[in-house]
């Protein structure tokens, strides 16, 4: 009785494989979309399962060590030693081409800096005798803008932990300040973006009330208008309904279950006057600095932008600026915007500056550089240029615990960090991610010091661009000084 049973059900089940194969032989090559499909009905589907696979097949076992982007596997590993606070050493040489157009070298003092001889970076202050209330950046690594909305709620726990550890500051992000970013008790810088979300009245248009409730935090310590970001100038952002919760609409401003599509630009910010008058409504309303967040496509923005500040007076100017590279952005984009849209860092950051310093105005306004800035020597790089921070938001991904597995924007991130999923949540623990991401930030300036002592100085708010080379081709490089010579201040001589 048993085997007829056993026999039965293996018929049963020969048939429905037999049943199943033929309605898709049938369905393959009747249908008219695809060509593989109706020419090798059944089979032609591998090719597209090896095509969603293909990525994930490259990247462990095909693509060397150097050859993955956006960010290759060496980058990656060495993040994660980092936050794991397993330290940056490696052995039997290095894998980073020298000679490749593009490296980085420093240029290494014959008597490095002793340790009686070094300083820690003093402080850097934004705002300094045009605000109420200034603000002193310690690190010279800090949090770039990543939405509540964007990032699930256990990773905003863990960046705001993680940042009060290191002593860090991180930027909200467009989405608005959430009870997560104000848990850990870490500085906060709050983003306003181009629909105003957290900042918004019914009409969606500024809020002063808001400002100043938000302002009442002793926790938010700057406001940054944000006028583009490097991985998509030009293009508002985009959170899927399906990311869109109860509790993010809330935050935000907005009814749940909708997409939540930002404009593509402020629509009461429309030239740089107005931009400058944004800027000093929000700090007359709240008391604190402001600042810009924009990316950077030529040289007419800063020409105009110094021309107003000089023409207005210098209480007019934005407090700081941060100066994102094309090749930013840890969110979704549109291909098109993040593949040919707007400067990399290293063509924007060098622009940015040399204005400031043209226009006499590098003093008064404070520059903060983002765009895949995530190893020491890129900050370090950063520094070199000018710059007075440097943001890092794929930097502190990777120390989340980011696997590069390229679905930010589905929902379905198997490390929790972008996703609203309880399921795939559930691996991400904030209390061990928390000390990641502090180890990434301490580690990080860490090593921006050992370059600057490496290089004669006795701390990293010392370098100059004479301290960096850039490999030009096999066998040459040139001193970032003669590449992006600085410019003659008018003011000054």
């Amino acid at each position: 009785m048993l085997d007829l049973l056993l026999v039965t059900l293996g018929v049963l089940l020969v048939l429905a494989i037999l049943g199943t194969a033929a309605y898709w032989y049938v369905r393959d090559t009747t249908q008219k979309r695809h060509t593989i499909l109706r020419n090798y009905p059944l089979v032609g589907h591998l090719r597209y399962v090896f095509e969603r696979l293909g990525e994930y097949f490259r990247q462990y076992f095909f693509l060397g060590d150097r050859e993955e982007r956006p960010f290759n596997r060496a980058t990656r590993s060495w993040v994660y030693r980092l936050a794991k606070n397993e330290g940056g050493v490696i052995g039997f040489g290095s894998t980073y081409d020298k000679r490749r157009p593009g490296a980085l070298i420093f240029v290494n003092a014959p008597f490095p800096v002793l340790d009686e001889e070094r300083l820690p970076p003093p402080p850097c202050r934004i705002g300094e005798g045009y605000c109420k209330q200034p603000f002193a950046g310690a690190s010279l690594v800090n949090i770039s803008g990543m939405s509540f909305g964007a990032i699930s709620r256990p990773a905003v726990q863990a960046l705001s932990h993680g940042a009060a550890e290191a002593g860090c500051w991180f930027d909200t992000g467009e989405g608005g300040l959430s009870p997560y970013h104000l848990e850990g008790g870490c500085d906060l810088i709050f983003q306003i973006g181009t629909a105003k979300y957290g900042v918004r009245d019914e009409h969606g248009r500024l809020s002063e009330s808001r400002l100043r409730e938000l302002a009442a935090h002793e926790q938010v310590r700057a406001f940054e208008i944000k006028l583009s970001q490097g991985a998509k100038p030009g293009k508002g952002g985009v959170l899927p309904a399906a990311k869109v919760t109860p509790e993010i609409a809330r935050i935000r401003g907005i009814p749940p279950g909708m997409d939540s599509l930002s404009p593509n630009r402020h629509p009461d910010i429309g030239n740089v006057d107005q931009l400058l008058d944004m800027v000093s409504r929000v700090r007359d309303v709240t008391g604190k600095p402001v600042g810009v967040k924009t990316a950077v496509g030529g040289r007419e923005f800063m020409r105009l932008l110094c021309e107003a500040v000089l023409r207005r007076g210098l209480a007019s100017a934005p407090d700081f600026l941060v100066v994102d590279g094309g090749e930013g952005g840890s969110g979704a984009a549109p291909q098109a915007l993040a593949d040919h849209m707007a400067l990399s860092i290293d063509e924007a950051l060098p622009r940015v500056v040399d204005a400031l310093l043209a226009s006499g105005l590098k003093e008064r306004i404070r520059v903060v550089a983002a765009g895949q800035l995530v190893t020491s020597a890129q900050a370090a790089w950063a520094l070199a240029c000018g710059a007075d921070f440097v943001n890092t938001a794929r930097g502190f991904l990777f120390a989340l615990g980011c696997i590069q597995a390229l679905r930010c924007h589905t929902n379905t991130c198997p490390t929790g960090i972008t996703t609203h999923d309880p399921k795939l949540q559930r691996g991400l623990v904030v209390e061990e991610k928390a000390l990641r991401v502090a180890n990434y930030c301490r580690n990080m300036n860490h090593e921006i010091e050992m370059i600057a002592h490496s290089c004669g100085l006795r701390h990293g708010r010392e370098f100059r661009r004479e301290h960096v080379r850039i490999v030009q081709g096999p066998g040459h490089s040139e001193a970032l000084s003669t590449l992006y010579p600085y410019p003659r201040n008018p003011l000054f001589g």
